[in-house]
């Protein structure tokens, strides 16, 4: 069975918008690494400087980065 590697598209310090975008992102086919299992979601000293990453396969990468870069530029004005 192939491992599938995942790359990082985002990383969003906002949990809301997280949680909008991996919606999101889900709802057009896109298959995001959920990390509901990895602590405190939402507290950036746990998630990372910059925030939670959005994480999808390497394959789906390049078009998932596309929209999140657009929802994300939407949802931020």
């Amino acid at each position: 069975m192939d491992e599938i590697v995942y790359e990082t598209i985002a990383e969003i310090a906002d949990p809301s918008v997280v949680r909008v975008l991996l919606a999101a992102l889900r709802g057009y086919g896109f298959h995001p690494l959920d990390r509901d299992d990895e602590g405190v979601f939402g507290i950036p000293a746990l998630t990372g400087v910059k925030g939670a990453p959005i994480e999808v396969p390497e394959a789906e990468a390049a078009d998932a980065r596309v929209l999140a870069n657009a929802l994300i530029r939407d949802m931020t004005r």
